[in-house]
């Protein structure tokens, strides 16, 4: 969080078919659609909150949507794919919703 206590970290979980955002153990938004850089920049410039950082676990679409977001202001950040995967191990399900939550957390 940042100084104010208002400004949230948010994870992105990204598959082709979908993303799943997540600030601190909450699903915030979820689309049933393609991921697209412009739809994400327009869900996350929709939330309700102040966005500290967003964080993605480099993946396949994960060049594309860092540039994207971080060319529209945002302040996206790759989290390395082995970092990620063990920290979250001990989630019982993989799914993109719990993939967000967790890199929210990171």
């Amino acid at each position: 969080m940042g100084d104010d206590g208002s400004r949230l970290y948010y994870g992105l979980g990204v598959s082709i078919a979908k993303t799943a955002v997540s600030a601190h153990n909450r699903i915030v938004k979820e689309a049933e659609t393609e991921s697209k850089p412009e739809a994400l920049v327009r869900w996350l410039n929709e939330l309700d909150s102040s966005i500290a950082a967003i964080g993605l676990e480099a993946g396949p679409l994960s060049q594309w949507l860092h540039r994207r977001l971080t060319e529209a202001g945002l302040d996206a950040m790759f989290m390395e794919t082995r970092q990620v995967k063990g920290a979250l191990k001990a989630m019982p399900i993989k799914t993109d919703r719990r993939d967000a939550d967790g890199n929210a957390r990171l």
